[in-house]
């Protein structure tokens, strides 16, 4: 069985990471505790993410802000995001095994047959909340959000030494998210790689918004 889930769909900072996980019994993971990683401590996901690893074989795809930006101009973040989940899916050796994707298209339906269709297996379901409901996707959204947050502490150290200022979550409602980005705007410099620069800001960083 096969579950694959996304971290870092919504931030205006930071990578873009799917994560896809094959075990051969979801019990083994029920055991582990495993949940949705939004419902976890940043502790409590590193270590069940050391014990995924045991019992687990992964594969993680990631793509950066300035990337993010060149395919959205060409693309919608749900084809960006499908292409990763593809990607990740094709690095395990599955066959025939059931695929469970948490779903960030409207239609279920419609993401559940593209899957399919591109991955070749007639066993995709693509479900909103799988994350909830399947201890294989909850792990793949541990595995997501760790490698992530792993990526978003080194960019942080970075800002830090060069700036002095932290970049926070990079999550738009993050204040100091908001306000690295204000102070990289009244400085007067280039917005740092590490920035999607096809998120609109409104407000003078105060909201910023996605535009899909």
């Amino acid at each position: 069985m096969i579950g694959a889930d996304e971290a870092g769909r919504g931030p205006v900072l930071g990578p873009l990471v799917v994560a896809a996980i094959l075990v051969a019994d979801e019990e083994e993971l029920m055991e582990l505790g495993v949940k949705d990683s939004k419902k976890l401590t940043p502790r409590r996901r590193e270590r069940l993410y050391q014990s995924i690893k045991t019992c687990c074989e992964l594969s993680v795809e990631r793509i950066g802000a300035s990337m993010i930006d060149e395919l959205r101009t060409s693309m919608t973040l749900n084809q960006i995001e499908k292409d990763l989940f593809v990607k990740a899916v094709d690095r395990l050796p599955y066959n025939m095994d059931r695929i469970l994707v948490d779903c960030c298209d409207t239609n279920q339906e419609r993401f559940s047959q593209e899957l399919r269709e591109l991955l070749g297996n007639t066993n995709v379901t693509a479900r909103h909340r799988a994350d909830e409901d399947y201890p294989c996707v909850a792990a793949a959204s541990i595995v997501a959000k760790v490698n992530r947050d792993t990526m978003i502490s080194h960019i942080d150290a970075m800002a830090q030494e060069r700036w002095g200022v932290s970049i926070g979550s990079g999550y738009p409602s993050d204040p100091n998210t908001c306000r690295f980005l204000e102070f990289i705007d009244e400085s007067g410099e280039e917005m740092p790689f590490f920035v999607r620069r096809s998120w609109k800001t409104v407000g003078r960083f105060r909201q910023l918004t996605l535009d899909i």
